[in-house]
């Protein structure tokens, strides 16, 4: 591909990603299984030109609204094309003369630039990227609607904190203890020129050494390792899920920590217990299940919950051992892999995400037997979503107690947690892991169906 269409095929994707709520890596995937003529050096650069615009937005978006210039599209934020030439421009030292050869309007090319894009290549050339001037939330690419809760939750480590979530996420991998040890993953991994560390928490956890592709490898096709962020793994350890047990996965999703959760309950290469994987898309279950075959976990039921459920949920009162509500969230913790998200909630979105929680934990804690314990964990930052919904909870059940988290993972993991508090905190800055919250809660009698 030329520049100009790599170019092209950028910003195609760059709309595809703001018009919806597909993850960019998910859509990339398919843009080029449509188009097999990209080649590897191809698609690595237009990944990057993507990525790199998406982390970016803010102060590229700021740049352009800067200028005052008009292109046409007035009371709209910048659109992809004018965010492509502020990258150009600022990031790349692009000359003007040298973007309108890139925006030529030739074969596979983007459209000539407008009289308003060209003057702002113009205006945007030999400037810098970071600007004394900028605000707080636009030097470090978050929204400014969560400015107050990052800087009561961070302090003194503000910046620290939003620099790590905007850098890029390692790849990590989880061994299948139904399958393998992590030393004979990282020994078949090695066999295909796959390089891994240990991660420093996880004891089932390798960190990939670069970019490789993980899916042509007879270790990954054999099920011998799965790709999951060590602080996912570190979550599903901390359910402490044994053989025998009776767990729920209550928000299951695509089930990576359903597949942890099996080879946690694993004898013998084999599930043993009860393990239900529980979501309200089917989609979401239909796409775990060649996992689970893949894994070895052939024992896992998939249920589809949803208001119209023949009464499962009530059905289960007292029975479960454990039930994981990973619920709903913002998502705040996982920008480093989708820098897109974090533009998608507003203050109302999180009111309506927190009230979603709270019928989530209601009809979650209902299935815990006397002695079980109920686990809730969010790949959010936001305190409203993590120790103020423990709070509330607390308030509301409270014939449940939160078990401190450094005796829990000293049971489940070994050793001391990372320093925490009432729930354990995971953040890209402190522990190189994705953002999780997580508090586990043990039940002390009968379950109550409300409050």
């Amino acid at each position: 591909m030329t520049p100009g269409a790599r170019l092209q095929a950028a910003a195609e994707l760059l709309g595809a990603v703001w018009g919806g709520t597909t993850p960019p890596d998910v859509l990339m995937d398919d843009y080029f299984r449509q188009r097999r003529y990209a080649g590897s050096s191809d698609r690595r650069a237009i990944q990057e030109r993507i990525y790199g615009v998406l982390r970016r937005r803010a102060r590229l978006s700021w740049w352009v609204e800067r200028t005052g210039i008009d292109l046409g599209h007035e009371g709209a934020a910048p659109d992809p094309r004018a965010l492509l030439i502020a990258a150009l421009t600022l990031e790349d030292r692009t000359s003007p003369d040298e973007v309108a050869g890139l925006f030529s309007g030739g074969r596979h090319c983007p459209a000539a630039l407008s009289t308003g894009e060209a003057n702002l290549a113009e205006a945007l050339y030999g400037r810098p990227l970071n600007h004394a001037e900028m605000p707080p939330d636009v030097a470090y690419e978050f929204p400014a609607w969560m400015t107050d809760a990052f800087t009561s939750l961070w302090g003194g480590r503000l910046t620290e904190e939003l620099a790590a979530l905007n850098e890029t996420a390692p790849v990590d991998l989880r061994a299948n203890t139904l399958r393998t040890t992590r030393e004979e993953a990282k020994l078949a991994l090695a066999r295909a020129f796959v390089d891994t560390a240990e991660t420093p928490f996880s004891p089932l956890g390798l960190r990939v050494e670069g970019r490789p592709r993980l899916g042509g490898t007879e270790a990954f096709k054999q099920g011998l390792v799965e790709i999951q962020d060590e602080g996912s793994q570190l979550l599903a350890l901390l359910t402490d899920a044994r053989p025998g047990m009776t767990v729920v996965d209550y928000c299951a999703g695509v089930g990576g920590k359903t597949l942890a959760l099996a080879a946690a309950m694993g004898r013998d290469g084999r599930v043993a217990g009860k393990l239900i994987a529980c979501d309200i898309s089917r989609t979401r279950l239909d796409r775990l299940r060649p996992r689970l075959k893949r894994a070895g976990a052939h024992q896992v039921k998939c249920r589809v919950i949803s208001a119209q459920d023949d009464n499962w949920v009530a059905e289960q009162a007292g029975r479960a051992d454990r039930v994981l509500v990973d619920a709903p969230c913002t998502g705040t913790g996982t920008w480093r892999r989708d820098p897109n998200a974090k533009w998608r909630f507003t203050p109302t979105d999180l009111d309506d995400l927190v009230e979603r929680q709270r019928r989530i934990l209601t009809d979650a804690q209902a299935m815990v037997r006397p002695g079980g314990r109920l686990v809730y964990a969010t790949c959010s930052l936001l305190p409203t979503e993590n120790e103020r919904q423990m709070a509330w909870f607390l308030e509301h059940f409270p014939h449940f107690q939160a078990l401190p988290i450094d005796r829990v993972w000293s049971e489940t993991i070994g050793g001391a947690p990372p320093p925490t508090g009432p729930g354990l905190r995971l953040t890209p800055a402190s522990t190189g892991t994705d953002g999780f919250f997580c508090s586990v809660l043990e039940s002390s009698v009968s379950p109550c169906k409300t409050s």
